[in-house]
C-alpha cells in the first residue's frame, strides 16, 4: 500500500516532469518565433496622444505601477496595454496586471578561459521568457506571481549548460505584499515569499539580469518608505537553479540585513547597510569552513557641479570561516563628466578595490562579493569578480540618437595581493595565487551599441576583448578573450 505522502510525492514529480517536458520542447522553439514576431508586430505602435501616464518598463517588473490605467476607456489604451490594467470588480478597484519579457541573445567566444581548453571557442543563444501576474486587491493587498523559462541552445565550452544558462520551468517570483500607512505620505509593506533583490548600484546584491536564469531568495522583507527614506528589513534563504527539477531553498546558504537610503536633494543621496551571511562548506585561499559574515557599507553620491558628479562606496567585512576570523574591505568610486555643449555625452573614470590574502590559509582577507552585477563594472567578459583585485577603468557614453545609445569603456587589472588567487565575476577561482608571478591581470575593452526600435522592443551589439597580463602568462595558459553578442528584448 502506497502512504499518503508517498502519493503526494508521485503526483508533485509528474506534474514537475509534465511542465518541464512543455517548457523545454515547445518553449524552447517558439519563443525565437515568438520574440521575432513580438518586434514585428509593434514596430510602428506606440504613436498618437495619450490621455494617461503610463510607466516606463522596468527589468524588476514589480516595481511597476500601472494603476493610472485604472478609469481609462480600452478604445484609448494601446493594444499592447490593454492587458495592464484588467478591473475584476465594478469599482475597479481589484485588478490585476499581466506582463513579461522575451530576450534571446546570441554569444561567441574565441580563446574562452585564455584557450587553456580544447574546445575555447563556441558560439550559442541563449534565451529567456518571464510572464507574470501583478494581482491588486484594494490599496492594501497584492499577490505578484512570475514565471521562467531559461534555456541555451548548446554550449560547448568548458562546463557545458551553466546554472546561470539554464532554468527551463520556475516559478522566479511569488509573493505577497500588504501595506501599512504609517503617516502622511508615508507607508510599511509586508513582503512574503519568493522574490529578487536589488539595492543600491547592484556591486553586492542584484538578481543578476545579464545572466539568463537569474537569481531569486525565499523570504520576508519590510519595506518603509517616506519622503526622506526608503528603507528595506528582510531574512532570506538563496534558491539556487536546479537544472533537472524545480528550485529548492538552499537553507545553508541564507541573506539577512538592512538596506536604508536617505534623498539630499540635487541629484544626492546616501546609503547605509548591514548584510548578513551565511553559508555552508566555503573555501577561500586555503581556509575552509563554515562562513558567517557582516558586511558594513555605505554609498555616497551627488554633484560637485552642474558637469561633474561623484559616487564612492566602501564596505567593511567581519565575521569567521571554520575557525579562522575574516577581515576584509571593497572601495569602489567613480567620477562622470558630462561633455560641455552635449546633452547626451558623458566621460567617466572608476576605481575598484578588493581586499585579497596576503598568505594561503589562515585569516581571511579575500573580499566576498556576495550576489553581484559584477558584469557593470569589471567587464563584459566577467573573467574579474570583485575579489583580491584592482580595477581602474574609464568610459566614454553617448546617446547617438533618441533611439539609440553607444558605449565603450576600457579596463586595467590587477591582483590585490600575490599570495591570492584571481576570481571571476561568480566568486570562482579562475587562477590560484601565485607570489613569484607578476600581479597584472591584463586590460579589457567592452564595446557596446543598443538600438530602440520601439518602447517594448530594444536590440543590442557588443565586443569585447581582454588582453591577457603577464599574471596568466606566468601560470598558463595566456591567450586573449574575445566575446560578441547580438541581443534582442521585447517587455510586453
Amino acid at each position: 500500500m502506497i502512504s499518503g505522502l508517498n502519493t503526494h510525492q508521485i503526483m508533485s514529480d509528474v506534474i514537475k516532469r509534465v511542465v518541464r517536458y512543455i517548457s523545454e520542447r515547445w518553449l524552447s522553439m517558439l519563443l525565437p518565433l515568438l520574440l521575432l514576431m513580438s518586434v514585428l508586430a509593434t514596430a510602428q505602435a506606440d504613436t498618437g496622444t495619450k490621455t494617461y501616464q503610463a510607466p516606463k518598463f522596468s527589468f524588476m517588473r514589480f516595481n511597476e505601477d500601472w494603476s493610472s490605467l485604472k478609469g481609462v476607456d480600452i478604445a484609448d489604451l494601446e493594444p499592447t496595454e490593454r492587458i495592464k490594467h484588467i478591473s475584476l470588480s465594478a469599482d475597479g478597484n481589484n485588478w490585476v496586471s499581466l506582463g513579461g519579457h522575451l530576450r534571446a541573445r546570441s554569444e561567441s567566444y574565441q580563446d574562452f578561459a585564455f584557450g587553456a581548453a580544447a574546445n575555447a571557442d563556441d558560439s550559442f543563444i541563449v534565451y529567456r521568457a518571464l510572464f507574470h501576474a501583478d494581482w491588486h486587491f484594494g490599496e492594501k493587498l497584492r499577490i505578484f506571481s512570475e514565471f521562467k523559462h531559461a534555456n541555451v541552445s548548446s554550449r560547448d565550452l568548458p562546463g557545458g549548460a551553466r546554472a546561470i544558462d539554464q532554468d527551463p520551468a520556475e516559478i522566479q517570483q511569488l509573493f505577497v505584499d500588504y501595506q501599512f500607512t504609517t503617516g502622511e505620505d508615508s507607508s510599511f509593506t509586508l513582503r512574503v515569499g519568493r522574490q529578487e533583490y536589488s539595492f543600491g548600484k547592484s556591486r553586492l546584491i542584484s538578481p543578476l539580469p545579464w545572466a539568463n536564469a537569474l537569481r531569486h531568495w525565499d523570504g520576508v522583507t519590510g519595506i518603509l518608505n517616506t519622503p526622506q527614506f526608503n528603507v528595506h528589513g528582510f531574512y532570506s534563504s538563496f534558491n539556487p537553479v536546479d537544472q533537472n527539477g524545480f528550485n529548492n531553498t538552499d537553507s545553508g546558504n541564507t541573506l539577512a540585513g538592512v538596506y536604508a537610503r536617505q534623498h539630499l536633494g540635487a541629484g544626492g543621496g546616501v546609503e547605509y547597510y548591514w548584510l548578513a551571511t551565511e553559508r555552508e562548506d566555503i573555501a577561500f585561499n586555503g581556509t575552509l569552513g563554515d562562513e558567517e559574515r557582516d558586511t558594513l557599507g555605505i554609498r555616497y553620491w551627488g554633484k560637485i557641479s552642474a558637469l561633474l558628479g561623484y559616487e564612492v562606496e566602501g564596505a567593511y567585512q567581519t565575521g569567521d570561516v571554520g575557525v579562522e576570523d575574516v577581515s576584509a574591505f571593497m572601495l569602489a568610486s567613480e567620477l562622470v563628466y558630462a561633455l560641455p555643449g552635449t546633452s547626451n555625452a558623458t566621460l567617466s573614470l572608476g576605481f575598484d578595490f578588493a581586499s585579497g590574502d596576503e598568505e594561503a590559509g589562515g585569516e581571511v582577507n579575500t573580499f566576498n562579493q556576495l550576489f553581484p552585477l559584477g558584469h557593470a563594472y569589471f567587464g563584459f567578459i566577467d573573467i574579474v569578480g570583485r575579489q583580491n583585485i584592482v580595477g581602474i577603468s574609464a568610459a566614454y557614453a553617448a546617446k547617438v540618437s533618441d533611439r539609440s545609445n553607444f558605449n565603450i569603456a576600457v579596463h586595467n587589472f590587477s591582483r590585490a595581493e600575490d599570495e591570492d588567487a584571481l576570481y571571476n565575476a561568480g566568486g570562482a577561482v579562475v587562477r590560484a595565487g601565485d607570489a613569484n608571478a607578476s600581479s597584472d591581470i591584463g586590460r579589457e575593452i567592452d564595446i557596446a551599441f543598443s538600438y530602440s526600435f520601439t518602447k517594448r522592443a530594444t536590440g543590442s551589439l557588443g565586443y569585447s576583448q581582454l588582453f591577457a597580463g603577464d599574471f596568466l602568462s606566468d601560470t598558463g595558459a595566456d591567450e586573449d578573450i574575445q566575446f560578441a553578442y547580438a541581443q534582442i528584448l521585447y517587455n510586453f
